[in-house]
C-alpha cells in the first residue's frame, strides 16, 4: 500500500512539475504601465547641421568635471541602471569605442578588448591553502568595477561663434569616466580617468537610453537630451592656453572654483559683448 502510494505522489509531482514548466516556458509578463513605451528604441537620431570651417568666426575648447554626486547630477546614479554601466554596456557590444587616454587627449588610440578589461576590472591575488597536501598555492582574482565607485566624469567640450546663424553654440566631443585612487591604508592617492568615448559617434546609443525625469515620468528623457540639453552641472577645471595646464595646477579650493566662473562668464561674455552697440 505504502509502495502505491508512493508511485502516486512521484506521478502527481511529475505532472505539477511539468505543468509549471509548460506555465514558466509561456509566461508573458503583464503590462507594468498603461502603454508599451516603443518612442524610446525607435528614435532616429538627426545629425549635427552642417557648418563650414568659414562660418566658425570663434571657438575655445574646455574641459568639465561633472560630480555626479551633487543634487542636480543624481541622475547619473540612478541604481536602476547608471550612467557608467550604460557606457560599458555598449563598449562591450561594440557599438560605441573606447580610446586610451593620451597627453593630448584625442581619440588616436582606440582600446582593444583586453586593453579594456585592464580597466574595467581589478586584479588582486590570494593565497589559498590545500588541507590535504598542505601546499599553498597563488590564485589571481578579478573584479570589476563597481558603477557606484565612479563618482566624476570628465567632459571635453568646444564652444564657437557660428556666422551663419550668429549665434554661440557648444559641442561635446569627448566624456571620460573618472575613478579614485586609494592606497593599501585607503588613503586617496590621485584621480584616474579610465578611457575616452567619442561623444558625436556614440549619440545614437546615447539616445536609446532613457534617463530619469524629475518632472514626468511619461516623459522619459534619453542621455542624448542630458547633455545636449546641458542638464547637469559642472566645473571647468582646463581651458586652452598656451601652458597646456589645468587650473589645480596652480589654484585651489575656492580660488579654483572663483576661475572656473570668471571662465564661464568670459564665453557668455563674448557673445554679449558681439552685440553691444
Amino acid at each position: 500500500m505504502k509502495q502505491y502510494l508512493f508511485i502516486l505522489l512521484l506521478l502527481c509531482f511529475g505532472i505539477a512539475k511539468g505543468q509549471n514548466e509548460t506555465i514558466t516556458e509561456s509566461f508573458t509578463p503583464p503590462l507594468d504601465g498603461i502603454v508599451e513605451k516603443k518612442l524610446m528604441k525607435e528614435r532616429r537620431v538627426l545629425p549635427y547641421a552642417p557648418i563650414r570651417e568659414a562660418d566658425i568666426f570663434w571657438e575655445k575648447r574646455i574641459w568639465r568635471v561633472i560630480d555626479t554626486r551633487e543634487k542636480i547630477n543624481l541622475h547619473f546614479r540612478y541604481p536602476k541602471r547608471m550612467f557608467f554601466e550604460i557606457l560599458i554596456d555598449h563598449i562591450e557590444s561594440g557599438e560605441i569605442m573606447a580610446f586610451h587616454i593620451n597627453d593630448n587627449e584625442d581619440f588616436t588610440e582606440p582600446m582593444t578588448g583586453n586593453d579594456l578589461d585592464g580597466v574595467i576590472y581589478t586584479r588582486d591575488t590570494i593565497p589559498i591553502f590545500d588541507p590535504i597536501t598542505y601546499k599553498e598555492t597563488i590564485t589571481i582574482v578579478e573584479d570589476k568595477i563597481n558603477p557606484e565607485d565612479i563618482t566624476r566624469f570628465r567632459v571635453k567640450e568646444i564652444w564657437y561663434f557660428d556666422e551663419n546663424s550668429s549665434t554661440m553654440k557648444v559641442r561635446i566631443i569627448g566624456i571620460a569616466p573618472l575613478r579614485d585612487i586609494f592606497d593599501e591604508h585607503d588613503n586617496f592617492l590621485y584621480e584616474m580617468p579610465l578611457f575616452w568615448i567619442h561623444y558625436p559617434s556614440a549619440r545614437s546609443a546615447m539616445a536609446r537610453e532613457g534617463a530619469f525625469n524629475r518632472g514626468n515620468d511619461n516623459v522619459v528623457m534619453n542621455w542624448m537630451d542630458i547633455f545636449e540639453m546641458r542638464q547637469f552641472s559642472s566645473h571647468v577645471y582646463k581651458e586652452s592656453n598656451i601652458h597646456d595646464r589645468r587650473l589645480q595646477g596652480y589654484l585651489s579650493g575656492v580660488d579654483l572654483l572663483m576661475e572656473s566662473k570668471k571662465i564661464n562668464d568670459a564665453i557668455f561674455n563674448f557673445e554679449h559683448d558681439l552685440w553691444e552697440y
